[in-house]
């Protein structure tokens, strides 16, 4: 597994992917056959060189930003010139690679395309240019290419007539760890609205910031970002970590911890504009809570158009007191909760993983 900064997952959706992976392989006795690359600078010491059994290779590069071109593409090397059969690549930076491994290996590539990553608004233009060729690159040189969304299928199929194969996340593990003890958090008691995010522009933070902060104080927003992260983060923590009603906390990683920081929501608001299914959105789906998602074609699709959607402040300002009525909220939550019961289940997605790698 190539492309993500490491298991245990703590970064994003790539990490839980390939942390839910090694866990299946694990229960079924073959974690053995599996490795993952890793980042030395992003991920704690020590660094162990196992994860319940699968074998873990560090690099000294950071698998996201400027560096994960050759974080990825050396990774991609190293897995041809080590011998495995196949390699998951997770994410499209490296696919500079991909001509030459295939021209002089036999490992059998198959790549998961993440979003149309070339679209995120952080990026000037020559990186779009460069994120553009990646994924060009990718659909093309990859002997397999994975949507985890219908319009990333439909994006790779108008653009380079290529289909793909459809596999997106599961939802469970977020409820599947008893909830530890937040006290120290200090948030609302009787119910908060919540957004969890990475700090970047295209998840509409400032929007969802702005719009709360303007608002009678019901409910209390909770914002959990890596807020020192990026310019964009730190510039908004400084502008609203004073506000009474809005409570901003720092990126959390403890399943436990996560568990009843989501346990005491009463809303969710989803900001993610760029990309295809996003996990934290798959996951909230399964504690059968309102949804209020920022309204693109990816988060439509995601929640089967069940949930509630916005595009500007006064979109979302609007949606706020509907989606905190009681009767409204109930059915809402048991529909988005149904919905993720039936199409994101992790034994599907790493069924369908294994079958796919010959595991």
């Amino acid at each position: 597994m190539i492309g993500t900064v490491g298991v245990p997952a703590r970064y994003g959706g790539f990490e839980t992917l390939a942390e839910e992976l090694v866990r299946a392989a694990a229960a079924a006795g073959k974690a053995h056959r599996l490795t993952i690359w890793c980042s030395r600078p992003q991920t704690s010491a020590p660094h162990p060189d196992s994860f319940l059994g699968a074998r873990l290779r560090y690099l000294p590069l950071k698998a996201n930003g400027p560096q994960s071109i050759p974080y990825d593409a050396l990774s991609l090397m190293q897995a041809a010139r080590s011998g495995h059969a196949a390699a998951l690549v997770l994410g499209v930076s490296g696919a500079s690679a991909l001509p030459l491994i295939r021209a002089t290996t036999r490992l059998r590539i198959v790549t998961h395309l993440d979003g149309i990553e070339w679209r995120r608004p952080k990026w000037g233009r020559l990186a779009r240019g460069v994120l553009r060729g990646s994924e060009a690159l990718a659909a093309r040189w990859s002997h397999e290419v994975i949507a985890d969304n219908p319009e990333i299928a439909r994006h790779v199929r108008d653009r380079y007539g290529r289909e793909t194969l459809a596999i997106t996340y599961g939802h469970e593990a977020a409820r599947s760890t008893p909830p530890a003890d937040i006290s120290d958090l200090g948030l609302p008691r009787g119910g908060y609205a919540l957004s969890i995010a990475r700090a970047e522009p295209e998840n509409n933070l400032a929007l969802i910031l702005r719009t709360f902060a303007a608002r009678p104080p019901r409910p209390p927003l909770v914002v959990m970002a890596n807020w020192g992260a990026t310019a964009h983060g730190r510039d908004l923590r400084q502008r609203y970590a004073g506000h009474p009603h809005l409570h901003l906390l720092e990126a959390e990683y403890d399943p436990g911890r996560l568990r009843a920081i989501r346990d005491g929501a009463t809303l969710y608001v989803h900001g993610h504009s760029a990309g295809g299914t996003n996990p934290t959105l798959v996951e909230i789906m399964g504690f059968a809570i309102p949804v209020a998602a920022f309204d693109c074609p990816f988060n439509r699709a995601t929640t089967d158009n069940a949930a509630a959607y916005f595009d500007s402040a006064d979109s979302l300002d609007a949606l706020v007191p509907v989606l905190t009525d009681p009767r409204l909220a109930h059915g809402m939550g048991a529909e988005l909760a149904a919905i993720a019961r039936r199409r994101y289940r992790w034994r599907d997605v790493t069924q369908a993983y294994f079958d796919l790698l010959g595991l």
